[in-house]
């Protein structure tokens, strides 16, 4: 989960900062792509199945956290204007 400690938090905020400026200067999906495959590949202490499997569990916690604090609530607003479609 993203919710690190506030002290910890300040050792990266600086760093990713200027990430976000050079990312948004061209808005190109596939550089946030690169970005986040190299700050994946320098994460691993190894390459055992368990380095991977950290990685990937930790990608899809974040996938899953970004959806259900962002896209969920995107979609929520939009069913209440527009109306519910699972009748079940």
């Amino acid at each position: 989960m993203p919710y690190i400690r506030q002290d910890y938090r300040k050792w990266y905020d600086d760093e990713v900062e200027h990430l976000l400026i050079m990312l948004h200067q061209n808005k190109q999906p596939g550089e946030l792509n690169y970005v986040i495959t190299r700050l994946c590949i320098g994460f691993l202490s190894g390459k055992h199945y368990t380095d991977f499997n950290e990685v990937i569990g930790v990608l899809e916690c974040a996938k899953l956290e970004f959806y259900r604090r962002l896209v969920t609530v995107m979609e929520d607003a939009s069913k209440n204007l527009n109306g519910e479609v699972y009748d079940i």
